[in-house]
């Protein structure tokens, strides 16, 4: 693929597309883009992600500087210019002063919902400077996210139906070039000893360097609900074996609906729904299915299985299926096979899930509860959720225009590549195959 350089990248697009003049919204930088650019780091993902990235920005002609907030952070990034272990009050101010003193153009970080980065939006708007936010991908696994400003509910990237319909086929005439990715190696035990690292480095160095500003539980504390975790998840594999072979026979009758639970400290559910938490949803769920839902079906929630060592909503759903009297068709599952359970099931209900992509990948019909990126006319079911259970067979999603948004999604925020392992014979060290994506004739795998 032509390299599409930083500065000219409206005018290719444009020629590429014969009939486009501008864009209105960039696509992913390329690392190059950086050069001779005054970088921010501040709080990356857990692990040594952003201390390779500050190498690979800085191998581009950028100068990096990185903030931690506690031991977790320090102990990768040994060598930052600056450990800030005061109150988060006192954050703005200071923040404010390094974005002056520093002459910083750029800042990044990751997870904009974080109380530590909510400052930054708003003072980096006030002084013209330009912030990128990284996330998890929103296309799983393989990708990371990175935004220019917010990312998910609060993204700027345009996703009008109008826009969607006829300026976008101009665009990207050619979709089916963008969804195809290179398969990565699996990353989920780098990513648990990189937690694990981080825990630990903040539980000890907590005395030099209070960890005041962090968003969740941190350090010792958290080694009771993993092995928690550990424990139900050997627990669960036993009691449910056999489950989804049932759940696959009834889908042949009656059928089922799948709502896969998220977790509740999640930013997705804090700051982009109406629930205080998790155990509201799932009463309304349960509510409105026992009311409206057809006679036969069942009801199955799916627990996050990174919440497995925190949360246990059993009796809770127990609770509420005895009062509506639909006990003996409403499920509590654990690990079953998601993708399996998205073939077949008939219809999804999330709040906000980056599962309610997957389940438009897979054609099923999608209800969501909350704010999301996807949630487009043609892609979701626009139906209130009394109406979704008799309706969901019509709510499917349009293929061709999930093509065209996913392609739109990837061009404008994915990177193929992991925050945890980096990837084999690639130039750079951080772990993200700059910039995305490669040409199609190079790359099996094609999705959609």
């Amino acid at each position: 693929m032509t390299k599409i350089e930083f500065g000219t990248w409206k005018g290719a697009l444009a020629a590429a597309a014969g009939k486009r003049t501008s864009l209105p919204y960039p696509p992913v930088p390329d690392l190059s883009d950086f050069a001779g650019r005054n970088v921010l780091l501040l709080q990356g993902p857990f692990g040594p992600f952003f201390r390779r990235l500050a190498r690979d920005l800085q191998r581009h002609g950028a100068t990096v500087r990185r903030v931690c907030f506690n031991g977790g952070d320090w102990i990768f990034h040994p060598d930052a210019d600056l450990v800030y272990s005061g109150s988060i009050e006192d954050w703005p101010a200071l923040l404010e002063r390094l974005l002056e003193e520093w002459r910083i153009d750029t800042v990044m970080l990751y997870a904009d919902c974080r109380p530590v980065h909510r400052p930054v939006f708003p003072l980096c708007h006030k002084h013209g400077i330009e912030v990128f936010s990284f996330e998890e991908g929103y296309w799983r696994p393989d990708h990371i996210t990175i935004e220019r400003g917010r990312t998910n509910a609060a993204s700027a990237l345009p996703r009008d139906e109008a826009f969607l319909q006829r300026e976008l086929p101009l665009l990207l005439p050619h979709p089916e070039r963008w969804l195809r990715r290179l398969p990565l190696p699996r990353t989920a035990a780098h990513q648990k000893l990189w937690a694990a690292i981080y825990h630990i480095a903040a539980s000890l160095l907590s005395p030099l360097m209070p960890p005041r500003t962090y968003h969740r539980g941190i350090g010792a504390r958290e080694l009771l609900p993993q092995l928690l975790s550990l424990w139900r998840y050997h627990r669960h594999r036993r009691a449910e074996r056999g489950m989804q072979e049932k759940l696959l026979e009834h889908s042949r009758k009656e059928g089922f609906f799948l709502v896969p639970l998220q977790v509740p400290v999640d930013f997705q559910v804090r700051c982009h729904s109406r629930y205080r938490d998790i155990v509201a949803f799932i009463r309304e769920v349960t509510a409105s299915f026992a009311a409206h839902a057809p006679a036969g079906t069942w009801l199955v929630f799916k627990q996050h299985p990174q919440d497995r060592g925190y949360n246990c909503y059993r009796k809770d759903i127990e609770t509420f299926a005895r009062e509506h009297g639909v006990a003996d068709r409403v499920f509590y599952i654990h690990d079953q096979h998601l993708p399996t359970l998205l073939d077949h099931a008939r219809g999804v209900v999330v709040i906000n899930s980056t599962v309610g992509l997957s389940a438009l990948f897979h054609g099923c019909p999608l209800k969501v509860m909350g704010k999301a990126i996807y949630a487009l006319p043609g892609l979701v079911a626009d139906v209130p959720l009394d109406e979704f259970w008799a309706t969901a067979e019509n709510c499917r999603p349009d293929r061709e225009k999930l093509r065209l948004f996913m392609a739109w999604l990837v061009r404008c925020t994915q990177i193929n590549g992991s925050f945890y392992r980096r990837i084999p014979d690639t130039p750079n060290t951080c772990g993200l195959a700059w910039p995305a994506p490669p040409d199609a004739a190079d790359v099996p795998g094609e999705l959609l």
